[in-house]
């Protein structure tokens, strides 16, 4: 009985060691791609924001231009709504916080008579939508892990035409942004139209400009929308390899506490299996002894049916 817990617990441990290995290898891989997407975020954040003030500033300059991108939506205008998740799950709660945000979002448009059209990134989003019943109109998938500048583009192509068309009267991003290694934040915020925060970052700058101040935010705006994105997937992908850093680690302490607890009960069975066996070694020797000691047949013993003498 002892020995067969024993065998069972070894093939446990065996297979508890083999899912460590899978774990830590995921927490390293994890690690390193952290350090690389920060990277990234630093390259590409000093461009996005010099673009953004580039625009606000154009945006601010006297001349009474108007844009479609810089013009508040009506109030009950429809919204689209780009929520960013991951491709892959073992990332904790990283997911299901997005989407948690992202479904508040659309019941809060929804309760407000505004109509919503969903632009979703990454497989585990674009599967609990669906199976939520909500209607995707727009799905991108594998590129969360290490996107492209292209794969920004792609999205803000979806965007910008019924934007201009006035189809949708603002978007939005749901996302995770970045603070640090240890802290990630899913935040909602509007990435059209760019009204307010032109308004918050211009300064009223009289420039000289060739070409006209028109031609050249028909160009910066398109690439600021742009930047905006790549940014935003940027974040969301260092921001899903620390969430799947943490969660591999915790998964790993897991695993060796378990291997740890695991091995002390497979001792204590080794330990009352070998004191079992010790017991009927010694009992089977007393019984032994004690048989010896009666045996039938020898002089005066009782039962015997012989006399002494």
């Amino acid at each position: 009985m002892a020995g067969g817990q024993e065998r069972i617990l070894r093939r446990r441990i065996r297979s508890i060691q083999s899912t460590r290995k899978t774990t830590r290898a995921m927490e390293l891989i994890a690690s390193s791609r952290i350090v690389r997407a920060q990277q990234r975020i630093a390259g590409a954040r000093p461009y996005v924001e010099r673009l953004e003030q580039l625009t606000a500033d154009l945006a601010a300059a006297p001349g009474g231009l108007t844009h479609r991108f810089l013009q508040e939506p009506e109030p009950q205008a429809p919204v689209a709504m780009v929520v960013v998740a991951g491709d892959r799950g073992l990332s904790g709660p990283y997911n299901f916080s997005v989407l948690r945000v992202a479904e508040q979002a659309l019941a809060a448009h929804q309760s407000e008579g505004r109509r919503c059209q969903l632009i979703v990134i990454g497989r585990k989003a674009v599967g609990y939508l669906r199976f939520r019943g909500m209607r995707v109109d727009h799905s991108f998938t594998q590129m969360t892990d290490r996107p492209t500048y292209e794969d920004a583009r792609r999205i803000a192509e979806v965007i910008e035409a019924p934007f201009m068309s006035g189809e949708i009267g603002s978007v939005e991003v749901v996302s995770t942004r970045f603070l640090s290694i240890g802290s990630q934040r899913v935040e909602r915020r509007r990435l059209a139209p760019l009204a307010e925060d032109m308004a918050e970052m211009g300064r009223p700058f009289d420039y000289e400009m060739e070409p006209e101040r028109a031609q050249l935010l028909e160009v910066l705006i398109p690439l600021l929308v742009e930047s905006r994105l790549f940014l935003a997937l940027l974040e969301a992908a260092a921001s899903e390899h620390a969430a799947r850093q943490r969660a591999m680690k915790a998964a790993t302490d897991n695993a060796d506490e378990l291997i740890t607890t695991l091995r002390r009960v497979m001792n204590r069975a080794r330990q009352d299996a070998i004191t079992t066996e010790i017991m009927d070694i010694v009992g089977g020797a007393e019984a032994l002894r004690q048989a010896a000691a009666v045996e039938p047949g020898e002089p005066g013993l009782p039962g015997d049916g012989r006399r002494a003498g």
